[in-house]
């Protein structure tokens, strides 16, 4: 597929140095902003919340807070 996008040069400029920064060329730099793995905003190899605890699924735990841990205060 080929794209044709119109930019300033003051954009074209920043993406070209954005690029030069991780050694590549400003094509491949938006094929790797395009891969799936990046649409997450997470970097690769770190996983989602749903992901760490995948393992945990249907073990019908309970996260629930313990409300009676505290100590009576007296205000007076």
């Amino acid at each position: 597929m080929t794209l044709t996008i119109k930019l300033s040069e003051e954009q074209a400029t920043t993406l070209e140095a954005k690029a030069a920064a991780e050694g590549l060329s400003v094509e491949e730099w938006i094929k790797k902003l395009a891969e799936p793995a990046r649409a997450t905003g997470r970097p690769p190899g770190r996983k989602s919340l749903v992901e760490v605890f995948a393992p945990l699924r249907g073990m019908n735990l309970d996260f629930s807070r313990n409300k009676s841990t505290s100590r009576p205060v007296d205000l007076a």
